[in-house]
């Protein structure tokens, strides 16, 4: 047995993702309660296992299946090949989820390259309420409270959940189109309530740093191209 073919049958049995660590694990861990039966893995180290499945994956895009091998943000997994999908649909023929409405897609743009972000800010960028849009996005699991900005009235924080980047397959933010230049650019932000105990001099420096003018950008271009409500 090859370890190869053992991760293989791991992943073929596995209902979720699987991090070169829970791979391990299950490798090292088989035989311990059987003194009699020898484990050609017990030693394995996670950059063997990690290895190996890199180069499953580059076989697995060789040799043309109906499946393939991919690494999400929290593991491994073999999923049916996306050219497959129209065959792979009839055996599940529900209801299709709802698809992300525009707005729904141009908000989540937004949380997604400057998160965490406060309700107020993504309504600055968008001109709009995003009341509604936001429920919705929490409701599908893609966005979540992550606390509360230190500013006054303590608003609530937004940011993406860990299923945001398995539903779009990114294993981690930095892979977000363009995401230095993006997180880079100027955007508009909801007016700050002045703090109390500050002087007016100070509030107006304040306001007088904040990029403006022609020179500053107002938007991003994965924004800047999404429709408006």
């Amino acid at each position: 047995m090859t370890l190869s073919q053992a991760l293989e049958a791991l992943l073929f049995s596995a209902q979720k993702p699987l991090t070169p660590a829970d791979l391990r694990d299950a490798l090292t861990s088989a035989g311990e309660t059987d003194e009699l039966v020898s484990n050609e893995f017990a030693r394995l180290k996670e950059a063997e296992i990690a290895g190996v499945l890199g180069q499953l994956k580059v076989d697995y895009m060789l040799v043309p299946r109906g499946f393939q091998l991919v690494e999400k943000a929290d593991g491994w997994q073999l999923v049916s090949h996306p050219d497959c999908a129209r065959w792979v649909r009839q055996l599940f023929p529900g209801p299709k989820p709802a698809r992300l409405s525009p707005p729904a897609l141009e908000t989540l743009a937004i949380i997604a390259y400057r998160q965490p972000i406060t309700r107020a800010d993504v309504e600055a960028v968008r001109g709009v309420t995003v009341e509604g849009v936001l429920q919705n996005l929490m409701e599908r699991g893609l966005v979540k409270i992550s606390g509360r900005a230190e500013l006054p009235g303590r608003p609530l924080l937004y940011e993406t959940t860990e299923f945001f980047l398995e539903h779009f397959g990114l294993r981690n933010l930095d892979e977000l189109p363009n995401a230095e230049e993006l997180r880079s650019r100027y955007l508009p932000v909801a007016p700050r309530a002045p703090v109390a105990g500050t002087g007016d001099a100070d509030n107006q420096k304040s306001a007088s740093d904040r990029p403006s003018g022609p020179g500053a950008e107002s938007a991003t271009p994965a924004t800047a191209a999404a429709p408006q409500d």
